[in-house]
């Protein structure tokens, strides 16, 4: 076999040169003229292409996709839209318009209704559902961006970078793009002779614009204790006394939610009654929550590495450098991919809820014209096969004598039985298998496997999902918890004690908590203003938390 002759090695690189030399009627330099943007937009991008569009569940670069929904279709179109988070009506403009034509995404959040609807109108074709770490995963094999459009705080001339505490996937995107020549733009809140620290090396970079006002960021992770309910205490105290307390669980993940913010604020209170301090909850892959504040200052918390950043979180987080990751500036380093990793692989337990599960534990936030997605809960909420360290929530998973048994990520998912609306989280059949029909997809989009999930919190109780020994006694404990829904209506009443006996359910009064004690008065703080207070002033909350 020969060697072809006189065969090119830099076609990528020769096809972005020829794109770059036509920006010289635009800029002399990487700066982008804040006016100019659409036009760039025109010259920079083809037909085609495959664009990343920085758009993660907070960080949005909202002034790169307000441009790209403004280019002449005429002249960009059947865009392939690779997007961690679909949030903002332009992401779906772009489809309405005939900009793009097929998105690989991640979560879609608030424009879940509206991309179930353009599905089944034809107006967008798409590609696959991932969670956050298969999708930056695909960005470096076979959905390798032509561009990619992301957003940091800052810039200097020479077009490094200064993500501050919200670098989130920022670098993962960029490097994608950067090492295979592909074209980077970054949208910038200002630009400045010297940066605090450079968080991404302006080699990586090819063109910089000041937008025309801050990157949308949103303080998603902010709970206000005072919408935590005695449902979700009651909940909380049995997660801390049956599955915190009872395998040792020093490190962790919380998902989003009012039940997971209410075990941070009974940490210091009822976790301080049972004694725990220094035995659990240790080191977390967490977002700087605010209502883990008082955990923090009472020393039950020991390290916490960031997804990204949380409004009003800043002061804080560079005062208590001992706890979160910094720069030499002080402001939170975050980092989107890692901290999914660990999450995935360093932490014993993840705690997550979802809109429905079924009899086996199968659950998924996918349901009937909604078109949700997953986020980062897949990565998280599954038992890795690849993990080789031991410790001793992991091994307490393994209930068998075989020599060659490993242990098991605790996979927790806590709901309350019914929903807003009175509809059941607990179906016979999940919506999810429906959307795999109707939108053509390969498989399911179930969010959770129920094989992953370890236990299951309900405000009747705890199934501990790992000690059944077949799929009818892991049905059977999930009905005995179901309350109820359809799936608890099924339960035998006279099968809950020998449950009870057995160890696959407990209810509050076998972990020795009396449902009169499961009272908001157990909370650390109860309220935003609190919270403030305990951190000293540290915390400066967005104004819509504010009710003092």
């Amino acid at each position: 076999m020969q060697a072809i002759k006189n065969q090119s090695w830099k076609k990528r690189l020769e096809a972005k040169e020829k794109r770059i030399e036509k920006m010289k009627d635009i800029t002399s330099s990487r700066i982008i003229p804040t006016n100019k943007i659409v036009q760039a937009l025109e010259t920079l991008i083809q037909s085609g292409d495959r664009v990343v569009l920085e758009g993660n569940n907070q960080k949005q670069a909202s002034f790169l996709s307000a441009a790209l929904a403004k280019v002449d279709p005429e002249k960009i179109y059947h865009l392939h839209m690779i997007m961690s988070s679909i949030s903002r009506p332009e992401h779906l403009d772009l489809f309405e318009y005939g900009i793009a034509n097929k998105v690989d995404f991640s979560y879609a959040g608030t424009q879940s209704l509206r991309m179930a609807q353009m599905l089944e109108d034809g107006k967008l074709t798409m590609g696959e559902i991932h969670t956050y770490v298969e999708l930056y995963g695909r960005l470096f094999i076979d959905l390798i961006p032509s561009v990619a459009l992301v957003a940091a705080d800052k810039a200097d001339a020479a077009g490094n970078l200064y993500t501050g505490p919200n670098t989130e996937e920022t670098p993962t995107l960029v490097e994608a793009a950067a090492f295979r020549d592909g074209i980077v733009i970054a949208q910038v809140n200002e630009l400045v002779d010297e940066l605090p620290r450079v968080d991404i090396p302006g080699s990586w970079i090819d063109y910089v614009v000041v937008a025309d006002k801050p990157y949308q960021l949103e303080p998603l992770f902010t709970r206000d204790p005072r919408h935590i309910t005695d449902i979700q205490v009651l909940q909380a105290m049995m997660i801390i006394r049956g599955i915190y307390e009872k395998h040792q669980v020093k490190s962790l993940n919380h998902g989003i939610g009012y039940n997971t913010a209410a075990v941070e604020l009974l940490l210091p209170t009822y976790g301080e009654k049972l004694g725990l301090k220094g035995k659990i909850c240790k080191h977390w892959a967490l977002n700087p929550h605010p209502t883990l504040i008082p955990a923090i200052e009472s020393g039950w918390v020991e390290s916490v590495h960031c997804f990204g950043g949380e409004v009003g979180m800043e002061n804080y987080v560079s005062s208590r450098r001992d706890v979160f990751f910094t720069g030499r500036d002080g402001s939170l380093r975050s980092n989107r991919t890692l901290c999914q990793l660990a999450g995935q692989y360093a932490v014993d337990l993840f705690v997550g809820s979802s809109l429905q599960i079924d009899a086996y534990g199968n659950s998924s936030t996918v349901t009937r014209g909604r078109l949700a997605g997953f986020g980062g809960a897949p990565n998280m909420g599954h038992d890795p096969g690849g993990r080789r360290h031991s410790s001793e929530a992991w091994l307490d998973m393994n209930t068998t004598n075989d020599p060659l048994a490993r242990g098991k990520k605790l996979v927790v998912q806590v709901v309350e039985t019914f929903q807003n609306g009175n509809k059941p989280v607990f179906v016979e059949s999940l919506d999810a298998l429906d959307v795999k029909n109707d939108a053509g997809l390969a498989t399911a989009p179930i969010m959770i496997y129920g094989e992953d999930v370890t236990h299951i919190v309900t405000e009747e109780g705890i199934a501990y999902l790992y000690k059944a020994n077949s799929m009818e006694e892991r049905r059977q404990a999930i009905a005995a918890i179901a309350g109820v829904t359809p799936i608890g209506l099924e339960h035998d009443a006279r099968k809950t004690d020998k449950l009870r006996r057995e160890g696959l359910i407990a209810l509050p009064e076998d972990l020795g908590i009396r449902r009169t004690d499961a009272k908001r008065s157990l909370l650390a703080a109860k309220n935003v203003e609190e919270l403030v207070e305990w951190s000293d002033g540290l915390y400066e909350p967005p104004a819509k938390f504010r009710s003092w």
